[in-house]
This record gives structure tokens, sequence and C-alpha cells, in this order.
């Protein structure tokens, strides 16, 4: 190694290996300390994926290290590069990294009680104990055990550093390299590359490493033990850094719990934890269907002819709605894909620019997957492209899916671009997945989201139609809608298309001749339920209905008794007199008439958008002004609330 790496990158090297090894040794210590709960694991998994763990946990503990060790790189290679005298520098670089390394391990050694206490990695929260410091230290100081841990972590820290002192007098007796200028700096320069690529986790484009990286598996322990204390804390400090991740409240705790129970007839007598939950007792029976979610991306109902789009680019799409049960006045919860999935699947609103997936302690929820895996469903998510990207596998396998189906499971060739495969490569590939789920005799549950109507527009070649003469963002969902159309013909033909529900609704809008700053097409959606062993008979509907009614509507559907602890209602039963949405710095609000939009700025304006006009009618609705604005808040408060309170899971 002398020979062909310069002394500088093998001190960092010597370091490095030393700091991966002091990590692995806590994560061991971590795992030691949860041996009953990997011991629950499946026996024939349990190996696998403990193994599996400590390899995600290196490439976490890589990142770190990167970071830490960063700035000592360029600073040596410079050094390296200029001749300067380094006798000094080492030494400054050697505390550095000692310092470093020591405020790390600290972390990692203090996620161990924590994490065996709460049972999540230590993240800003830890931090809401800050104001009582005095009852902190005597908490721990009243616990032999944290007495003897801290002297402990002291004591190896100072070994640490000793160690790294080590490493540089070694270093600095090597007297005499006699590297070539040119091949210095191209070894440099290639060990700063892959420090960079150790420093992002990641080859993939679309993502860098991300919490939601570790979650490889369906079960959570592993995925957690994956994952670096240090990084769950820098990135929660990140996040609430955000402005967008700022606390919304709007009023009153308890004066948003009486609204919500008014808004959804939620008698007094019924009491659980949540303010929402409540009780659902179908009188008959239940009926064990599977049931299939599809997410459109991009697909405002202003797209469809049946609402006004020009072009018949979805030919399919219409003729669903036509002998389906068709909603037509359904919105968006916001106008990002990760509203879409998390209000569809989960039955909560949009927070504003709240990211509700990317989250580094992920809240349990009840909703579509986990109340139907407790029904004994089969749960799958079918996606074209990184299962990285908002997080949605962390998110998802944490909440109900037992896979999650992504870029990293289609063959090579069949990757297109960033996103992925095509939506219809990516319903052929379920199909199989789905026949083996109906062969084991349970119902299974599966969503799809498709990606293909987002840039980069990318239309496969050799398809057995030749779409319109049209612009590419006009052939794409003509596209979409031709591969929707295979994936229910083909469905058709299998044994389990009788006995399956599907919902088809959009993610979110797009841009369609916008009126407004805050576009109604960007919520306006498509809101199909197909199934003619139930629903023999089509029929629309022009009740206003928000993705946050998936829910509990097709639990309506299959008749289950459950436990509503989301903001949803059942569209088959039950109204509601406004829909409400967000768009990161402003939300809206509508009735059959009126279009109110509340901007962050503080300027607000009321619509008559079915005639597509722009005055204002704030002044003379005052009192309709406030019943809009009080509805909506109130149901963002209250979801903010039991967020924070982590309140929207399953009610006892």
């Amino acid at each position: 190694m002398n020979r062909f790496l310069p002394k500088h990158i093998r001190f960092i090297l010597q370091v490095y290996l030393l700091g991966i090894a002091c990590f692995t040794l806590m994560r061991g210590a971590l795992f030691l300390t949860q041996w009953e709960r990997f011991l629950a694991l499946p026996g024939g998994e349990r190996v696998g994926l403990i193994l599996r763990s400590f390899v995600m946990g290196w490439r976490f503990d890589t990142v770190i290290s990167g970071y830490l060790l960063s700035l000592p790189i360029v600073v040596l290679t410079f050094a390296a590069w200029l001749k300067i005298d380094k006798r000094r520098l080492y030494n400054w670089v050697a505390g550095f990294i000692g310092f470093g390394y020591s405020i790390a391990l600290f972390i990692v050694v203090a996620n161990i009680p924590y994490f065996d206490y709460f049972s999540e990695h230590l993240s800003t929260v830890a931090f809401n104990w800050f104001n009582t410091p005095d009852f902190v230290v005597n908490m721990i100081l009243d616990e032999l055990i944290y007495v003897l841990l801290i002297i402990g972590v002291l004591i190896f820290i100072v070994l640490i550093i000793l160690i790294i002192n080590r490493f540089k007098q070694r270093t600095l007796v090597l007297t005499g390299e006699l590297f070539p200028f040119k091949r210095l700096v191209l070894v440099s320069l290639g060990f700063m590359l892959v420090t960079f690529v150790g420093i992002r986790g990641r080859l993939d484009k679309k993502s860098p490493i991300r919490t939601g990286t570790a979650a490889f598996s369906s079960h959570a322990l592993p995925n957690q033990l994956g994952l670096n204390p240090c990084f769950t804390l820098i990135r929660s400090f990140l996040d609430d850094l955000k402005p967008e991740n700022k606390v919304l409240q709007y009023m009153k705790d308890e004066e948003a719990f009486t609204k919500v129970k008014k808004y959804l007839n939620i008698p007094d007598s019924i009491s659980y934890s949540s303010p929402i939950a409540r009780p659902v007792h179908p009188t008959t029976a239940p009926k064990e269907m599977n049931v299939v979610v599809i997410l459109l991306e991009s697909m405002s109902a202003q797209k469809m002819t049946r609402f006004g789009g020009s072009n018949a680019l979805t030919p399919f799409l219409d003729s669903l709605a036509r002998v389906g049960q068709s909603f037509d006045s359904v919105y968006t919860a916001g106008i990002h894909t990760f509203n879409g999935l998390y209000s569809t699947l989960y039955g909560f609103p949009a927070l504003m620019k709240q990211h509700s997936m990317n989250v580094v302690n992920i809240p349990q929820y009840t909703g579509l997957p986990n109340t139907l895996k407790d029904k004994g469903y089969q749960t799958i998510h079918f996606m074209t492209h990184d299962r990285q990207f908002d997080n949605v596998a962390g998110f998802f396998t944490s909440n109900g899916f037992d896979e999650v189906i992504s870029k990293k499971d289609y063959p090579e060739d069949q990757v297109k671009s960033t996103l992925g495969v095509p939506d219809h490569y990516m319903f052929d590939f379920a199909l199989p997945k789905l026949n083996q789920l109906s062969a084991n005799g349970q119902p299974f549950f599966a969503s799809f989201m498709t990606t293909s109507d987002h840039i980069p527009y990318i239309i496969p070649e050799g398809l057995p139609y030749t779409p319109k003469d049209l612009p590419i963002n006009q052939q794409i969902i003509e596209y979409v809608d031709w591969s929707l159309n295979q994936f229910f013909e083909k469905s058709s033909k299998e044994s389990w298309f009788e006995n399956t529900v599907f919902l088809v609704l959009a993610d979110h809008g797009q841009l369609v001749h916008p009126i407004y700053d805050m576009p109604l097409t960007y919520h306006h959606s498509p809101f199909i339920i197909y199934c003619p062993k139930l629903f023999p008979k089509p029929k629309s509907y022009g009740k206003s209905g928000l993705q946050i009614d998936a829910f509990p509507t097709l639990m309506g559907v299959l008749n289950f008794p459950y436990v509503n602890n989301t903001l949803g209602i059942d569209l088959f039963k039950e109204d509601r007199p406004f829909a409400y949405f967000s768009a990161d710095n402003k939300y809206g609000v509508l009735n059959a008439n009126y279009y109110l939009v509340v901007r962050k700025t503080g300027v607000e304006n009321l619509y008559r958008y079915k005639d597509k006009s722009t005055t204002d009618h704030k002044d003379r609705n005052e009192e309709l002004v406030k019943e809009m604005k009080e509805y909506a808040e109130t149901m963002f408060h209250t979801t903010q609330w039991m967020i924070l309170k982590e309140q929207t899971g399953e009610m006892e």
C-alpha cells in the first residue's frame, strides 16, 4: 500500500477503518440490548435480516465518517500538493478528527439507552427536556448503569484519540516518498471522489441516502438497526430548520376538537385518546374482496373528456367513469406525489409545506394498508422509480405494506429514465405478483403509483398503437390511459378480477388553463370505483369529496367493522360541507359555488369558480368566508396535533 497511496491518504484510511470498527461495535451493543426482539423475528429470516442490518449500518456509518473526514482530506491533500511542512498540520488534523469522532461516538453510545426506552433513534425530540437539565442529569446519575456507561464511553473515547495519535505518529515518520506530482494529484482526486460518493451514500441520481434507505425489510427492528443515530439526529435537526416544517396552530386544541367532532358527527359519548376516532359497525357481513388502488401521476380531471378535456386523450378512463361509480367533485390533498400517497392511503390532509412521509421517526397510521393487513390481507405497493424518493419505502414498510416493488426489482434494460420503468411495464410486472398473492388463499391489497405523465416524458417504442399527432405532453396522457386499459384488460382474464374493488384517482392534478394562482386543476381528480359484482349499475355523484375519503369509503364498500381514526368520510353514506386542500404556502376551500384561497401572506380571495370569475366576493360573503376558514383550519390543526401527539395509529 505504501507504493500506491500517498501517506496522507493512508492516514485517513486508517482512521476511517477505526471509525467503522467503533460504530459497528456500538451497533453490536445496541443489537444485544434488543436481543429478545430479534428472537421474535421469523426463524428462517433472522440471520439474514441481522446481517443485512449490519451491512446497511456500514453504509450509514460511512456517510458519517465521510463528513467527519472530508475537511481533513481536503486540507492534507492541498498540503501534499504544495509540499508544506505537515507536522503541525497533522497535529491539528488529528485533534480535529479526534474531537469529531468523540462527539459522534458519544451520540452513538447515548442512543443505546434512548433506543431501548423509546424504540426510536435519537432526534431533536431529545432536546425537549433541555429546559429541565437538572432533572435529566439527576435521573441519569440515579441509574448506576448510566453512570457506568458514561465512564465507559469516556474511557473509550480517550482510547480512540490515543489510537488516532498513534496513526499520526506512524504517518509522520514516513519520509522520502517520491510520488510524481501528476500521480499524486490523480490519486488524491480519485480518493476525494470516493469520499463524496461515501457521503452521498448512493449512486442513484434521484436521491442520496436517507432514513428510508434502511427500510430493506417489512420488519421495523432490522431496518432501525441499520441507521446511524448521528445521521438521524442531524437529519431531524435539518428538518426542523425548514420553514415548511413549522407547526400549524390555528386555535386552541380543545376548540379544534369540539369543532371537528361537530363536522364529523362524532357523539360526545365516544371517548378515545384521539379526538376523531369513531367505531364503524356494519349490520351485514363483510365482503373479503381484493382491493386495488391506482394513483395516476398528474391526472387532473380536466384531462378527461368527461370534464372538458380536448383531443379525447383518455378514452378508457372516460369509459371507466361511465360504467363505474364516479365521484366527480373530488379534490387532492396537495400538489405533490407524497401528498397523494399519504392522504389517499392513510386518510389525513396535507399540511402546507410539511412532508408527512419523509420524517426520521415515522408515526403509525391506520389507513388502508394497516387496517386491511389486520383483517388478514396481503399488502403490496408498486412504483416505477427509486423506492427511497420521498421516503416511500421507509414510510410504507413501517405502515402496513408487506412489500414495495420499485426500480431495483425491474430488469435494468427496462429502466428508461430516473423515473424508472414505463407505466405499462410496471402493470405487466405486477400481474404475476398479484396472481401469486391470489393463489395464497388470502385477499390482497395492492396500490400503484404511475409516473409516466411526469417529465422527462418517455413513450416506449414498439407499442401496439400509434399516438395521435400531438405534442409529447398530450401523447403521454394517451399513453397512460392506454397502459391503464391494458392492465384492466389483462387483469379481467385472471380469476381474482371479479372479486376485486378498483379505485382509480390522481396523486394530484396539473396546470390546465389556470385561472387562479391556486389552480383547481391541480387538485380536481377523477375518483372512480369499479366493481361490477357490487355495483352492477353505474352512477355518478356530485358531492364534494377528498382523497382522504378513499380509506373509509372503501372500508364501507367492504363492509368491515373498524375504528375510523382519520379525517376521511364514507362518500356513499356521508357528506361534507366543504372540500379543502393545500399547496405549500396557501390553502383552498370550496363549496358548490365559491372558492376561497387563503395565502400565508395574509391575502384572501373568494371566487365564483364555476363562472371562472376572478372577481373577489369576500367582502360580500364575510360569514361564508369565516365558515370556510374555520372548517379547513380545524382539520389542519387537528391533524397537526394528532401527528405531534402520536395519535394517528390504531385505537383500542
